[in-house]
């Protein structure tokens, strides 16, 4: 008996769902949708939406910075976005701010997406958004999830974190979220 291939670790989407949202019960490794649900829900409600395309998709990296090493919203997350006609490129688990602004500039991303659950999001995102800036990319959107204070998603958003996602966020409610953000930069192509 062979092993099944492992999924290649900088691609997103082949070991996710896309569930209704971004913390769903179901087996995160799982690819039977079930009776009850549609195939591709996000993609479906995205074509629908969505009267032209844009020239080419949107590039997102995904990444989950610091030592936190639960992966599975990111995962679903990522599925979501990849289902939905976007170009994302997962990092994988426990990288640095340097690793994540490497991955972006070297795919030429359009956003940056971000998972923290162990509470470092204030210094880990921070990071990221300065290591953008220094190396004039701060037209890339960064945004970000996982499990943050209310009280804390203003001053993510003065330093430039345009979006955040807390557990329980439906899955389209951050394609359309991020569709809207990377119209602008699209429309400059």
């Amino acid at each position: 008996m062979t092993s099944p291939a492992a999924p290649e670790p900088a691609r997103a989407g082949d070991s996710a769902r896309s569930g209704d949202s971004a913390c769903s019960g179901d087996s995160a490794n799982s690819a039977d949708p079930g009776p009850d649900r549609e195939l591709n829900p996000t993609a479906e409600r995205a074509a629908a939406a969505q009267p032209g395309k844009a020239s080419r998709p949107i590039r997102v990296v995904v990444a989950k910075p610091g030592l936190d090493g639960h992966d599975r919203g990111i995962k679903v997350v990522a599925r979501a976005l990849r289902d939905a006609g976007m170009e994302v490129i997962y990092t994988g688990l426990h990288q640095t701010p340097e690793q994540i602004v490497a991955a972006a500039l070297a795919e030429d991303a359009d956003a940056v997406g971000l998972s923290v659950l162990s509470g470092a999001h204030m210094t880990q995102f921070r990071r990221v958004v300065t290591l953008l800036t220094e190396a004039d990319a701060e037209d890339i959107i960064v945004f970000g999830g996982g499990i943050i204070p209310a009280e804390d998603i203003a001053e993510l958003a003065e330093i430039g974190v345009t979006g955040i996602f807390t557990p329980g966020a439906p899955t389209a409610t951050i394609v359309d979220w991020l569709r809207a953000e990377a119209a602008p930069r699209l429309a400059q192509d």
